[in-house]
């Protein structure tokens, strides 16, 4: 596991597109051999993204995202025909049920036999069919805490995060789905409810929490924790790996009440012009060689089968990178929201921002 990350901390601030100089979307997305990709931010290696352009000639025109509502809004605006995109779970299901979907010709991806069957199988919440998916990574959200501030028996429930000793000590996800998840399963509610008094006490229950709040981070958490300016922060389990490789006092739980499962998955959006190529981005990004450089990159659980045979027994058997199933037993698949209780929380998310 260790010195797998020499580069990341000089590195983690700059998206793959300036790293090596590619360029954002513009008026040529149409350019033949060209590939129009969205993808979180840090989340490729970036010589896995130089060697598919050198490998098919393919010139990749790359954008990142921080959170699932920003894709969204990103592809909703409609200014870029992205080709291939990467996202979690329920906005998937949002898209596939507003017909933005494009079915994926498998019969072009011999590397998809590398997925796990079982995630493949997870995948169905989502993608019933299994006709518009492929699995990238996957993973929970929980709680990164310092050994030495907390110990594990606060972690081990969600009401920690109120707890008004560690105010100023805790860093919220800046998530709208992923915070509302938290003080959902406090409540003791489902994490899918459309129940609006539900959700609206979800959300007096997270303006109570705001004082305490150091700050709402996402793709900084674990730089936040390294430097132990807090003692807790609500992330996804990639996340806090990697913090836990810089920082020997970081712990990582999934509290008792439960939490979030995730897939990120690749798909093919109505606006692509270049279907062919997306072909070819999924397949490479299912090679054995591409998924091992992602996973020791990312450091998310990965559904590649391949990987393991690369990594040394402590890595398999961290239980952070790779959930134990009683952990995954206690976590539950978002599901997409109408468009109602979508706009509900949205607006709810926003007025706790501002609040």
């Amino acid at each position: 596991m260790k010195n797998k990350f020499l580069s990341l901390l000089t590195i983690a601030s700059l998206s793959v597109a300036s790293l090596l100089g590619f360029t954002s979307c513009g008026s040529d997305a149409d350019d033949k051999d060209t590939l129009v990709v969205l993808n979180y931010g840090k989340y490729i290696e970036s010589d896995v993204l130089k060697r598919f352009q050198e490998e098919t000639g393919i010139n990749v025109k790359y954008e990142e995202y921080e959170s699932v509502e920003d894709m969204y809004a990103k592809y909703k605006a409609g200014s870029i025909n992205y080709d291939v995109i990467c996202t979690s779970d329920y906005m998937i299901e949002t898209m596939r049920l507003e017909d933005e979907l494009i079915p994926i010709d498998y019969s072009t991806i011999p590397n998809y036999s590398n997925i796990d069957k079982d995630i493949i199988e997870a995948s169905a919440a989502f993608d019933p069919k299994h006709q518009y998916t492929v699995p990238y990574f996957y993973g929970t959200v929980g709680i990164l805490y310092n050994t030495n501030m907390v110990d594990e028996d606060t972690v081990s429930s969600w009401d920690c995060l109120w707890d008004p000793d560690y105010r100023n000590q805790i860093v919220m996800i800046n998530s709208q789905r992923d915070a509302f998840m938290v003080a959902l399963e406090k409540l003791g509610y489902d994490i899918n409810t459309t129940d609006t008094g539900e959700l609206k006490e979800a959300y007096d229950l997270l303006c109570k929490e705001k004082s305490l709040i150091y700050a709402y981070l996402q793709d900084e958490t674990y730089e936040c924790m390294i430097s132990e300016d807090a003692a807790m922060a609500v992330c996804y389990s990639g996340e806090a790996a990697m913090g836990m490789e810089y920082n020997e006092d970081l712990a990582y739980t999934v509290p008792k009440e439960g939490g979030n499962l995730w897939i990120d998955s690749w798909f093919v959006p109505r606006t692509c012009k270049h279907y062919d190529a997306a072909m070819k981005w999924i397949d490479f990004m299912c090679q054995e060689e591409a998924a091992t450089e992602n996973f020791e990159y990312v450091w998310y659980a990965t559904p590649n089968t391949k990987v393991a045979a690369h990594e040394d027994a402590e890595t398999l058997a961290d239980e952070t990178v790779f959930p134990t199933k009683e952990t995954l037993s206690r976590c539950k698949l978002y599901e997409a929201y109408d468009n109602d209780t979508l706009d509900y929380t949205t607006n709810l998310w926003k007025r706790l921002k501002a609040y």
